[in-house]
This record gives C-alpha cells, sequence and structure tokens, in this order.
C-alpha cells in the first residue's frame, strides 16, 4: 500500500506527543515509529515533509530533520534524493548492519543478527553443548565413508538416526520403531511438513493462546485460520479444585479446549505440554489424557511440540503425549536441549502418516544433511551427557531472573516456570510494544508479547529468556527497569498502544 500523509494527518495521530521526558526530536522519533510499529502508519506512505510538519506541529525544522535522520537510520523510513520519506521496517537483508535497530528486533524477526553491545532477549536459545557436540560430528566424520557411495538423498532421514530416536520413544514408554520417525531439519521444518499434510489452506488449527510466535507464522502463512484457547492467567491458576491435577494447578483450560474441538472440528491442533513456550508450564498426565480423547472424539489431529521437554529443571514428572493415543503426532528437535544450529529435528507419528509426511516433504527438500543426521545420531544416543550441567546452569538462572525482577520491578508478576527457557511476565500496564521499542536505546532487544499471539493480543505480557549467565541478567533487568523508567515519563507512548483484548488478561 503506498500513498502519504498530508501535513494535517500525522499530528492527529501523534497527539501530544511533546511531554518533556526526552529530547523532542527524540520523543518525535518514539512516536512515530510507534504508530509505524503499530500499524496506524502504513508502510510506504510518505510522510509530510520537514518544512511542512515543523510548521504544523510550530516547532523548528531542526527538531523535525533530526527525528527524521533518526527514524532513517533505525531503518523507519526511506527516501530517495528529492522525495519525501515513506515509512518502511528495518531492512532484513545484510546490508542492514548499523546503529540502534529500532523496532524490528523486538519481534525477534529471524535471520538478524544482534548487534555489538546490545543483549539479546529476543531469543530463547542456549550456545553450543561444544565439547559434545565437536566429538559428535568428529565421530560423523568417520562414519561417513561407508555412505558415499550412496545417492545421499533420504526424504526419511539416515536409519541410525532414526534408530536412536526410536529407541528414546520406547525407553519413555512409547514403543515406536525406526518407520515411525521422519528426520527434518528442526522442529519449525516438522511443522510445516505437518501443516502442509494435514490441515491444507483455509484448515482451521487450534493453539494455545499464548503460543510459540514461530508456529503461528507457520500456520498463517499456510493459509490455515488459527483457532485460539486461552491459557488461564497465572494469578488464577488453582483458583478452581476442578483446574488442579496430580501435578499440581494446571495451566490449561481443558473444558475451554474441548469445546473448542467441539464446536470448530479443526483438522489439527497443535500444542505445547511440555514447559510451554512463552509460559514454562508443564501439562498434568490427566489432562493429557483427557486432550487426547477430545481431539481423537472431534476428528482432530493432535500435534504435541515436545522440543523443551529435555529441560525439565524441577524434576517433574510427565509422560509423552503419545502415550495417550496411537493418532497423536509429536514434533521434536536438537535445537533447545544442545544447539540451534544443529538444525535437526523430527516427526514421530504411525507409518501410514509418516509416509504421507515423507511425500510432502517432497515438494519442500529432498532429505537432509547426511554429516548433521549422523552427528545427531551420536547426540541423541548420549542425551543424557550434556543435560545435567546444562540444567543447573539453567536453574540458577532462572532463579537469578526471578530475583532481580522482584528486586527492580515489584510491579511486575512473572510466572516461575517448570522448565524450558523463558519467564512470562505479566506487566502493571499494556505496554509490552513500547517497551520493546524503547528497549534497544538502553541495550537489550526483547520480543513483545502481542508476537505470541493473534490479534494484538499480550500488551500486558513479556517473554524474558534465562540463558544468559547471570551478570548479564542483571545488565538485562537494569536497562528494562530504565526503559520503564522512561516509558513512565512519556504518557503519549502508552496512549499510541491499541486496547488489551479481554480474553487475553483474564
Amino acid at each position: 500500500m503506498s500513498g502519504s500523509l498530508n501535513p494535517s494527518s500525522l499530528p492527529r495521530l501523534l497527539g501530544e506527543w511533546n511531554v518533556g521526558a526526552s529530547p523532542a526530536y527524540r520523543e518525535l522519533a518514539d512516536v512515530v515509529r510507534l504508530l509505524i510499529l503499530d500499524g496506524r502508519v502504513a508502510l510506504d506512505v510518505a510522510l509530510p515533509s520537514e518544512r511542512s510538519l515543523a510548521a504544523t506541529l510550530g516547532i523548528s525544522r531542526t527538531t523535525v530533520t533530526a527525528a527524521y535522520a533518526l527514524l532513517r537510520e533505525q531503518g523507519f523510513l526511506s527516501s530517495g534524493q528529492g522525495s519525501r520519506s515513506r515509512s518502511c521496517i528495518p531492512s532484513q537483508g545484510p546490508a542492514h548492519t548499523g546503529g540502534n535497530d529500532g523496532g524490528l528486533r523486538l519481534s525477534g524477526a529471524p535471520g538478524l543478527a544482534v548487534p555489538d553491545g546490545i543483549l539479546d532477549l529476543a531469543y530463547a536459545s542456549l550456545p553450543a553443548s561444544g565439547e559434545v557436540v565437536h566429538r559428535a560430528f568428529a565421530a560423523a566424520l568417520t562414519e561417513l565413508p561407508a555412505l558415499l557411495p550412496g545417492f545421499g538423498y533420504d526424504a526419511l532421514g539416515v536409519g541410525p538416526l532414526r534408530e536412536a530416536i526410536a529407541a528414546r520413544y520406547t525407553a519413555a514408554g512409547v514403543p515406536t520403531t525406526a518407520g515411525q520417525i521422519l528426520v527434518t531439519s528442526g522442529a519449525q521444518h516438522a511443522l510445516n511438513i505437518v501443516l502442509r499434510t494435514l490441515a491444507g489452506r483455509s484448515g482451521k488449527v487450534l493453539v494455545e493462546h499464548p503460543s510459540y510466535p514461530n508456529a503461528l507464522d507457520a500456520i498463517r502463512a499456510a493459509g490455515c485460520r488459527p483457532v485460539t484457547v486461552a491459557m488461564p492467567a497465572a494469578h488464577r491458576l488453582g483458583a478452581r479444585p476442578d483446574r488442579a491435577g496430580a501435578d499440581g494447578p494446571a495451566g490449561w483450560d481443558l473444558e475451554a479446549m474441548e469445546s473448542a474441538l467441539l464446536q470448530q472440528r479443526p483438522s489439527m491442533a497443535y500444542v505445547v505440554p511440555d514447559f510451554h513456550n512463552p509460559t514454562g508450564r508443564l501439562m498434568p498426565d490427566a489432562q493429557r489424557r483427557r486432550l487426547v480423547a477430545a481431539a481423537a472424539a472431534s476428528g482432530t489431529v493432535l500435534v504435541a511440540d515436545e522440543t523443551l521437554r529435555e529441560l525439565n529443571l524441577d524434576g517433574a514428572s510427565s509422560t509423552p503425549m503419545a502415550a495417550f493415543g496411537p493418532a497423536v503426532v509429536s514434533l521434536g528437535s536438537l535445537s533447545k536441549s544442545h544447539w540451534a544450529g544443529l538444525r535437526t529435528g523430527w516427526i514421530r507419528a504411525s507409518e501410514p502418516l509418516i509416509q504421507r509426511f515423507a511425500a510432502a516433504r517432497t515438494t519442500l527438500d529432498l532429505g537432509g544433511p547426511v554429516v548433521e543426521q549422523l552427528a545427531a545420531a551420536h547426540l541423541v544416543n548420549d542425551l543424557a551427557e550434556p543435560l545435567p550441567a546444562r540444567l543447573a546452569a539453567l536453574r540458577g538462572n532462572r532463579d537469578s531472573l526471578l530475583d532481580l525482577i522482584r528486586g527492580h520491578l515489584p510491579d511486575w508478576e512473572p510466572e516461575r516456570p517448570a522448565g524450558g527457557l523463558s519467564v512470562w511476565c505479566r506487566l502493571p500496564a499494556p505496554v509490552s510494544t513500547a517497551l520493546a521499542v524503547l528497549a534497544p536505546d538502553f541495550g537489550i532487544r526483547l520480543a513483545a508479547g502481542p508476537r505470541f499471539g493473534v490479534g494484538g493480543a499480550f500488551e500486558y505480557y513479556l517473554r524474558l529468556p534465562f540463558t544468559l549467565p547471570p551478570e548479564q541478567l542483571e545488565s538485562a533487568v537494569l536497562a528494562l527497569r530504565a526503559s520503564q523508567d522512561r516509558l513512565d515519563r512519556s504518557p503519549q507512548l502508552r496512549r499510541n498502544l491499541p486496547a488489551q483484548p479481554a480474553a487475553a488478561i483474564a
């Protein structure tokens, strides 16, 4: 969409922006940036000229020039010689390397390197378990010559890795053969294959709300319609006896999920029962059994993302979802337990479904890299080796982050996760996007709450990973405090935020 804003239109959108909380040019740039991120200034729209906007606002042209220059530096304005500045979002290409990255990074957009001096709280992932990964690749290289006479294409994945993954499921109480495993290039690749096979364009997919942002993106990109079921707010967990299971308060509203399955009859349901992203909750076995039964009754294929299952910080007991029904499709990955750079994931399902997934996969690619799969087989066979040290470090990081939030942001309400890599925080006001806009100025990058929802929900929430060491987490929380203080001095930024849907803050 292209067009232009006349000199009177932009001031109406700006409202009372100049409150003296910071230099006028920066306040002007902050509010324009938020309007672009919020969609109230569309992309590729020409803004008023510097001279006309200065005259309309009653400020110096120097102030407008400096604000526009800052927005161009951050990647929110583009202009050619002799033309008016046009709204845009920061480039995702390799040429975009300089300066403050503005608002695009707040969304956790993929493929973007973090500038020096910025602490990244948008991604919830760990560095590699270096020695273990390196040793696995060294072993894989010794095994590679035996496979070189073959073509190298294998849509199902190399045998040793499929057998290792099947053995892991069998050991966990879910008898599995190698024929029930399809190796993929990560869990996201696995989800795209499943969506293409089971949902189809215009199909309905039930999801928890909030949910994993990249899964929501994949569902929308596949042309599917997400059917959201709100998860209970943390402060209400356990308020009703029927919401509690044998393992403690349940973080899922099973009544609402059953109702949505019965009324909407989605072709597929995507859930994260093991240390849910972003809340870190663990679904009790009683609720897993109940959800599997409800999905079967509605003719819905239940897809369980188990990517975070190994990151069990408190040693809580749970059974893989597939143990409660043969039709469950399970997704897994080594990205969180070992290293995202491995790009090795898998699908576990019935053999007929695996054959359908393999056929769909050939429209995307013809197989994964062989050396990586051979290395992954060693990692899966020795999965316990790196985990104790990593889990101990994560427990310390989690406790440090919770203590820091309580000490520096006492009006925030963090939910203590049972596992996973992040804390889901309820904010005292619907300012998640505004905080994410301001945060790069203080040296941190955030993923705003609405990235985890549909329709602009979760402005009251922020996900904070605890993957950084404690000293960096302290710097990050101090930066959050500074961002919050600046926001408190800039009420116009709050007024420019969209209203929060009631269901998302219940």
